[in-house]
């Protein structure tokens, strides 16, 4: 049986935390990257979403970024490896210790953002987030983009790679990401996005945004968590992979 994890990038805003709108799109994932004090977040919203994510038996993982908090660390920066290397480590270092506390292991790191982009072409960024996460851990995966660079790079340092996919965003030819500057960067209707997730899972292929079929195999579909209707994404695609005989779960553990 084919299976696929479905992570989210969580603890970011701090409404949905105490509202019940992140718990309520925890319901139909199995992992879960949590902000940890760089983009967002801080210890509270950190121990809030953890205690969430154990009781619907999520993996839990650490989702350090630029410490740019006004642009959510989105903004491309051009920082020198150990400045990157430092805030990639002290901010798993204030993860795990919030998990600590619920006694709770961390299977995961996933950089946010800019972060993420510009590391995934960049293999001297990509060697900074994996020093980073090595002054705290090595038997911890480290997720990346599907097809990447970035994902060999964190595999000669040692670690577990895992290759994400995304359902929620339109892809270039070259298989990056399409900028959000344009319109058309986000997938915004529930059935768009869970057709999206059933061709990477099921055909281990995606539409790209001039119409083109590009190959792509992935461990793990992300749904951003600050999309406003991000619970309403994540439910139509755990359904639309289950009823097509997808198991659902996490890769991590």
């Amino acid at each position: 049986m084919t299976r696929m994890d479905l992570n989210c990038d969580l603890g970011e805003i701090p409404e949905a935390i105490t509202n019940g709108i992140q718990e309520s799109l925890m319901r139909s994932i199995t992992s879960v990257n949590v902000a940890c004090g760089g983009h967002a977040g801080d210890p509270q919203t950190m121990r809030t979403t953890i205690a969430q994510a154990l009781r619907w038996n999520l993996a839990l993982g650490a989702h350090p970024g630029y410490p740019d908090r006004a642009n959510f660390g989105r903004l491309e920066l051009e920082l020198p490896a150990v400045v990157i290397s430092d805030f990639v480590f002290e901010q798993i270092r204030a993860f795990a210790e919030a998990a600590e506390e619920f006694g709770a292991s961390v299977t995961h790191v996933k950089p946010h953002g800019a972060l993420y982009n510009q590391a995934a072409p960049n293999r001297a960024l990509a060697e900074a987030i994996a020093t980073g996460v090595a002054r705290w851990r090595r038997d911890v995966a480290l997720v990346g983009l599907a097809g990447s660079l970035m994902l060999d790079v964190f595999r000669r340092a040692g670690f577990r790679a895992i290759a994400e996919a995304f359902a929620d965003r339109r892809y270039e030819p070259d298989g990056t990401l399409r900028s959000r500057k344009f319109e058309d960067a986000l997938i915004r209707d529930p059935a768009l996005c869970a057709q999206q997730a059933l061709d990477i899972a099921a055909r281990g292929k995606v539409t790209t945004c001039d119409g083109t079929e590009l190959a792509i195999h992935a461990q793990t579909i992300c749904i951003h968590g600050d999309s406003p209707n991000a619970s309403n994404l994540a439910a139509a695609v755990a359904d639309k992979l289950r009823q097509a005989g997808i198991e659902v779960r996490h890769p991590f553990l």
